[in-house]
Order: structure tokens, then sequence, then C-alpha cells
């Protein structure tokens, strides 16, 4: 059994010339093949080989750069064409809101006129007029006066002093020195109050 085992693998082995092909320079069957599809250089591809794959390349190349080149315009035309627009829109609003306050303007005028001939009553009507036109358009935007009655907010109050009163109770707002007013949600301007030791 042993013998027969032996047998086998003498049979199967092969020989250290077969291993090295015909070629007494030592290439292989495969070797060979390799060689002659690579061309008459055994270390790489032919001349004309490496000429076909940069002519390929080079139009790649061409292409990702045109392909980058447009992406560019597309994106500058994109950016001019967004402020365009910004400057539209905000022109827009200056133009709505010089158009709400020139009533307002006229007003005053009017106002001036009557103090320059010595009519108190209509000068404080007309300073009175004024105030409501005013407000009436700033309200329009979203202005809104913050509320000062109640306990004090940090948050839409700024204290300016603090004061002890009797009945008043600690924290409350006494009084309001300058109205505070929001836009939306946030504030413009907080509303400057004195508050209740």
């Amino acid at each position: 059994m042993t013998s027969k085992r032996h047998r086998g693998e003498t049979a199967n082995a092969v020989s250290p010339e077969e291993q090295a092909g015909s070629d007494p320079g030592g290439l292989s069957a495969q070797d060979k093949r390799d060689s002659d599809e690579a061309g008459s250089d055994p270390g790489g591809p032919t001349e004309s080989a490496l000429l076909d794959r940069l002519a390929a390349l080079e139009l790649e190349r061409d292409e990702y750069l045109a392909l980058a080149q447009r992406v560019q315009a597309d994106f500058d035309n994109f950016r001019k064409r967004t402020t365009r627009d910004q400057e539209r829109l905000v022109g827009h609003a200056h133009e709505r809101l010089v158009r709400e306050l020139l009533p307002i303007l006229d007003d005053l005028e009017r106002s001036l006129e009557a103090a320059e001939r010595h009519e108190e009553a209509a000068l404080v009507e007309g300073v009175r007029l004024v105030e409501r036109s005013l407000r009436k358009a700033l309200e329009k935007e979203g202005l809104a006066e913050i509320e000062t009655g109640g306990a004090f907010d940090p948050h839409v109050h700024e204290a300016l002093l603090t004061q002890a009163r009797e009945g008043a109770d600690p924290g409350s707002v006494l009084e309001v020195v300058l109205r505070g007013y929001r836009l939306g949600d946030k504030v413009v301007r907080p509303a400057r109050v004195i508050v209740a030791e």
C-alpha cells in the first residue's frame, strides 16, 4: 500500500526540465504566450498601445474639463441671478415703506405750517395725526408695542432703576421711561422701565 502511494506520487511529479518548459532560457510556455501577446517587448505594452491609451485619457480629461467649466459658468449665472433678485426684493420693500411714509411727511409739513401761523391747537392736532399715521404704517409692517403692565421680564424689558413704592409688588413695572417694540418675534428695542424693589 505504501509502495502504490509512492509510485502514484512519482507518476504525478513534474521534472525540473518540464517545469522550465522546452525553452533553454528558462521561460515557460505561458510566459512565452504572454510575451507574444504584449508584443516584442517582454517588459510591457507596445508604444502604439501606450499612445492609444494616452489619447483616450486626454479625451476623457478634456470632457471632464469642459463639464467643470459648464458647471462653473452655471454657478456664476445662478449667483448673479440670485443677487439681482435679492436687490429687486429689497428695492421693492423700500419702495413700499416709502410710499407708506409719504402721507406722514405731508402731515408733518402741514403741522409745521400751522406752527408758523401760531395756531397751537392745529399744531397739536397735526402732531397727533402724524403720530397716529406713523404708528399705523409701522404696525402694517409688523411692529408691535411690548406690554409693560405686570411683572418685569428681562427678555423684553430693560430696568433703568428700582424704586420702593408702597403697595407695589416687588419686581413689577412701576413706570415706562421709553416704550419698547418687537418686529414679529424679534425685539427691536426693549422697553426701558422703572421696577419696584
